[in-house]
């Protein structure tokens, strides 16, 4: 498969043999959100974004795996070097609380692992004052640990936001505010109060700023004479740089001046939730970097490969046993894939790609004209596509996959595209002609059953 050549060529998607893997599958597997039967042919050729699946169909990836593979598929930054590596058995070993060495020096390891990982997130993010780091299996656990640390420096209350997102572990389902389903029937962490994630100039002065006496929803609600919150107990502010689930929403830049403001009058505690907006998916190593924030708490995880709780040692409690973990940080193989996905973006200066790329996109969107597309919106390469209604979104992800775009919906009726970082100017070119191709194609379809 030549990268500078290949188009997706679809037959039948999906194919009898995606069939038969996908009733097989579910023989076994508890009810999920499957999105659609493609089933990635793991054995066969793929590269950057393309890929092959079992009835061999070429596809374009334009999900990322949603961000869990930021440089797409065998990249040679990544591939070439884990064949390297003298795999060993076991791969996995018991956690944050034990040790492994992957040569004579920690400093210039022969096989860099969790030891390495850690190091390497503490140069990300040492202008934040960051120097400490907790590994985990995934992002719900990553957040988990964030929401641990915050509440053991003091304080029982939290802030989250409308549409916000988190995980699915029940700590990180209390401060989920996207769907009710995330939510219906389970046990909640007392004490969040969920407020605005204003994204637009309107929603900025309607719903988040007030002419009470702190200026701002949190702010009345902290005011010292006639709020209702006591700020000495609120453990934590959490928030997105830009909320995923919850339809790739920016936040205005008012509200996120805003944030840090309350940070300094209340002594707040932010975490920046960077699960999915992390890792140069944005255009910067930090989606929190575009706005004028400083985060106490950064979570990450997907395209890290492992999960990461990254802080401060005032942050992270002392005592010995608060937070542990007898298998997360233990997964040598995934923290060799996180060292080596952060060299590669430095390696490659894939940020000044995902901004070029990114912006390239959205232009060839924004000048589309596209029946029923309402919005454009997100950063880098953390793009979205709002319709008019959730029906046409739908059908458009259907529509793409056909052609060999792979999507994802996210919020309501919005549509996501995450190509990886180092998606080419072809690639984007092809990828935006297949996509306008099957908005088009939908929008007939619906004029013809109207």
């Amino acid at each position: 498969m030549d990268r500078e050549t290949v188009e997706p060529q679809v037959d039948a998607i999906p194919g009898s043999r995606a069939k038969r893997w996908s009733e097989y599958h579910h023989q076994f597997s508890a009810p999920s959100t499957y999105v659609y039967d493609f089933v990635w042919d793991t054995q066969a050729e793929a590269v950057g974004p393309f890929c092959t699946d079992v009835d061999g169909n070429v596809l374009m990836d334009f999900t990322s795996h949603v961000a869990a593979a930021p440089l797409g598929y065998n990249n040679p930054l990544i591939a070439d070097k884990l064949r390297e590596f003298d795999l060993v058995d076991p791969l996995k070993i018991a956690g944050q609380d034990f040790y492994v060495s992957g040569g004579a020096s920690p400093e210039d390891a022969d096989f860099p692992g969790p030891t390495q990982l850690m190091e390497r997130l503490v140069d990300l993010t040492s202008e934040y004052g960051m120097d400490r780091v907790f590994l985990s299996n995934s992002g719900a656990e990553a957040v988990e640990n964030a929401i641990k640390i915050c509440y053991a420096s003091g304080g029982h209350r939290a802030f989250t936001f409308d549409g916000a997102f988190h995980g699915r572990t029940l700590g990180a389902l209390s401060l989920n505010r996207s769907k009710a389903v995330h939510r219906k029937g389970y046990p909640e962490v007392p004490g969040v109060v969920s407020v605005p994630y204003p994204s637009t100039q309107e929603m900025y002065e309607t719903e988040w700023r007030t002419d009470g006496p702190g200026g701002n929803v949190v702010a009345d609600k902290l005011d010292p004479e006639q709020g209702v919150i006591d700020p000495d107990e609120v453990a934590f502010l959490i928030f997105e740089p830009l909320q995923g689930e919850g339809g790739y929403r920016v936040p205005h830049d008012g509200f996120a001046q805003d944030l840090e403001d309350l940070r300094e009058r209340f002594d707040l505690k932010i975490i920046a939730d960077e699960i999915q907006s992390g890792l140069g998916r944005t255009g910067e190593m930090w989606g929190v970097d575009h706005l004028p924030v400083t985060p106490d708490v950064i979570t990450s995880a997907k395209g890290l490969r492992v999960g990461a709780t990254i802080s401060r040692s005032d942050v992270f409690p002392e005592e010995k046993g608060r937070i542990s973990s007898t298998w997360g940080a233990g997964d040598m193989m995934a923290s060799l894939q996180g060292v080596l996905t952060i060299d590669a973006i430095r390696e490659a200066n894939l940020l000044e790609n995902v901004r070029d790329r990114g912006e390239q996109l959205r232009t060839r969107l924004e000048e589309s004209d596209a029946p029923g597309l309402t919005d454009v919106r997100g950063r880098g390469l953390m793009l979205a596509v709002e319709f008019d209604t959730k029906a046409r979104r739908e059908a458009v992800v259907e529509a793409a996959m056909k052609r060999g775009l792979l999507t994802l919906g996210c919020g309501y009726k919005t549509l996501r595209l995450l190509p990886p970082l180092d998606v080419t100017e072809r690639e984007i070119d092809l990828g935006a002609e297949l996509f306008l191709e099957a908005i088009d194609d939908v929008a007939a379809q619906m004029t013809t059953t109207a």
